[in-house]
């Protein structure tokens, strides 16, 4: 299938926000979404972008059965490790289902790696839910390890009340 991998521009964010809903709700967590495409522009197209984004792209004659062109996202960020240095952290890489199988995502996730490698980035780390083997699978088959297993890692988070709470306990200026 013919189909290209570009940046995203603000004018794909309602297309992102649709996708990130429905990669929420495959991953059974489609309350958690509390974003909406005007965050997304806000975040991501601002003088310091929180995010960087890249959308596959299907032809007028391919688009999807409800119309859609935009098929798919990877949804990137920087962070920097102590031990190695520069890092991309891909945050979501989703393909609309009538899409999979035709390189799409193999596509995008490749373009994150190049663009981690044209700003010297040493790694790029992804989580997985334990449940979904397919994408475990995937990324397998391209060469990502899986840190639960071989190094122990837990990915932690504090949120809502807790960061509120963490956040109250900084020492005064």
């Amino acid at each position: 299938m013919n189909f290209k991998i570009r940046a995203a521009k603000m004018e794909d964010c309602k297309d992102i926000s649709r996708m990130i809903m429905e990669l929420a709700v495959y991953e059974k967590m489609p309350d958690q979404v509390k974003i909406s495409h005007e965050e997304l522009q806000r975040d991501g197209f601002c003088q310091n972008p929180f995010f960087e984004c890249l959308v596959a792209e299907v032809p007028e004659e391919h688009k999807s059965k409800q119309g859609f062109t935009v098929v798919g996202y990877a949804l990137y960020f920087y962070t920097y490790s102590t031990w190695k240095g520069p890092t991309v952290y891909l945050e979501d890489l989703y393909v609309m289902p009538e899409f999979r199988g035709n390189g799409i995502g193999k596509g995008l996730l490749s373009k994150v790696a190049e663009v981690a490698k044209k700003k010297q980035c040493v790694r790029l780390q992804l989580s997985v839910l334990d449940w979904n083997t397919p994408s475990r699978d995937f990324y397998a088959a391209k060469g990502a390890q899986d840190l639960t297993v071989t190094e122990g890692w837990h990915f932690i988070r504090f949120d809502g009340q807790n960061l509120d709470n963490l956040a109250n306990e900084a020492p005064k200026d």
